[in-house]
């Protein structure tokens, strides 16, 4: 069975990244896939650094981070748009499972695997503008970007209070990425 690992890169309670990526895991799991959500939260890691590395080494969350990457064959993700870009929690979560350890290949938890990308924002662009930099940057560790990706703008009038995707419309859309994204996997992991 397809193994897709889903999470958001926010860490904010109440996140409407973390509520999209679990509406688009449900399409994932309707279409046949084995899905994980997991909250980046829960995984606390430490600025990367070649020397803490050096001397301390991977630390114990980010360890357990690039388990989960390179036990599972695809992944949904779904970002806030910082400035244009990705926050830095995402980006310091991907490169602590970049790095190689002894008798891996070089990006092994990443290259070949597919990747369905989303995004979310109170505003009306809804994080496109992170959406083609997190694009290039999956693309560039080696992953499989699905050739969809979502944009949803008035994040904060498509959930309710329990931070659950309520929009019919939005959350067809996020069902049909997770769907996408597992039947891409499918054929690359054949």
């Amino acid at each position: 069975m397809t193994k897709i690992l889903a999470f958001s890169g926010s860490t904010r309670r109440g996140s409407f990244n973390q509520a999209m990526v679990e509406a688009a895991a449900k399409g994932a799991e309707e279409a046949g896939a084995q899905v994980t959500v997991i909250n980046l939260a829960d995984y606390p890691m430490p600025i990367f650094s070649e020397d803490l590395e050096a001397e301390l080494g991977m630390p114990e969350h980010a360890l357990a981070f690039k388990k989960l990457l390179l036990e599972h064959d695809g992944f949904l993700i779904a970002s806030p748009e910082y400035n244009s870009s990705y926050p830095a929690v995402l980006k310091n979560a991907i490169d602590w499972a970049s790095r190689m350890a002894e008798g891996e290949k070089p990006l092994q938890a990443y290259k070949g695997k597919a990747v369905g990308i989303m995004a979310s924002s109170p505003g009306a662009l809804g994080g496109l503008r992170v959406l083609s930099v997190l694009r290039m940057l999956l693309g560039n560790i080696g992953m499989v970007v699905a050739p969809n990706q979502k944009a949803i703008g008035k994040a904060h009038a498509l959930v309710d209070e329990n931070g659950v995707v309520v929009d019919e419309k939005t959350l067809t859309q996020l069902k049909a990425l997770g769907a996408e994204t597992a039947e891409l996997t499918k054929k690359l992991t054949a």
